[in-house]
């Protein structure tokens, strides 16, 4: 009894204070009149505090979650930049994609122009890289205007050696040298180049502003330099006695790039083999180049 008598007692006493009146008074300074007055118990000051706090709580969220204040909060990421992260993630991965395709149709015309691979090979290489990533439902079905089309293409590529591109060319080129032509462009053979007779040590030009992306020694060609310009077309320089450009350099039109000479095993004499590409197929450089020392 006496157990239960002490926890009545306490609990009334709490009761009491919660319960107890305070008078809250607010005075003017000078005279100390009184101004304003509120009644108060502790009770009620802690349900207004509460229920303050889950005002201002509720307003805060509400204001952040239906306002632009939210994208200014680290770390929340609006729909719209979601959005944009998604399309720029599928647009990386296009340039990737077409970045490796750029690599390993290079990668190919360089071992083409070293004579590291056949032209044949080189073909069959570029018709898997062109239709590795091809989608069959993509494919539209042929009418009968395209059928036209394409049997007046097939008959008049069924004479031709390689593809032409030369409409693809439309600026003027610099002659790499000058001089008597001792073997011409002759894609029957094989021989997609033109050979030039020099002197040796003459100085051998680029054709036209662009990037050296192969300056090195071939056992087969001696010092071969490679230069990629604008348009897709790639120059050809071989047989030189020493070059004076590396890898990754820029060059302009009529720069020096090499010296002549007479280096490689399939050299027969002092000359520049010249081969000039466009989109990954030889071209006749006599058909934009004058070589004559006149």
């Amino acid at each position: 009894m006496c157990i239960r008598d002490r926890e009545t007692s306490s609990r009334k006493r709490i009761w009491k204070k919660l319960l107890s009146r305070y008078r809250l008074v607010i005075l003017n300074e000078e005279t100390f009149e009184e101004q304003l007055y509120f009644r108060l118990t502790r009770l009620n000051v802690i349900i207004i505090s509460t229920f303050l706090f889950s005002l201002l709580f509720t307003g805060t969220l509400l204001l952040i979650s239906y306002t632009p204040i939210k994208e200014f909060i680290p770390g929340y990421s609006s729909t719209q930049m979601r959005k944009q992260a998604a399309e720029n993630a599928f647009r990386l991965d296009s340039l990737m994609l077409a970045y490796r395709q750029s690599q390993l149709q290079l990668g190919s015309i360089q071992k083409v122009l070293t004579g590291d691979i056949a032209f044949e090979e080189f073909k069959q290489q570029q018709f898997v890289l062109d239709t590795q990533d091809i989608d069959i439902r993509e494919i539209p079905k042929r009418n009968a205007e395209d059928s036209i089309l394409r049997s007046l293409v097939a008959r008049e590529d069924k004479y031709s050696v390689v593809n032409n591109n030369d409409s693809k060319v439309d600026f003027v080129l610099f002659p790499p040298a000058k001089g008597n032509l001792s073997q011409t462009y002759d894609p029957v053979t094989k021989h997609f180049a033109v050979d030039i007779v020099l002197n040796e040590n003459a100085p051998v030009k680029a054709v036209a502003e662009g990037t050296v992306i192969f300056s090195e020694w071939t056992a087969d060609t001696g010092f071969v330099i490679i230069i990629e310009h604008p348009y897709g077309l790639i120059s050809a320089y071989k047989h030189n006695a020493a070059l004076s450009k590396s890898q990754g350099d820029t060059v302009i039109a009529g720069e020096v790039i090499a010296t002549a000479g007479n280096t490689g095993e399939y050299s027969t004499g002092y000359h520049l083999h010249f081969e000039l590409w466009s989109d990954g197929f030889p071209m006749n450089p006599e058909n934009f180049i004058d070589f004559s020392e006149n």
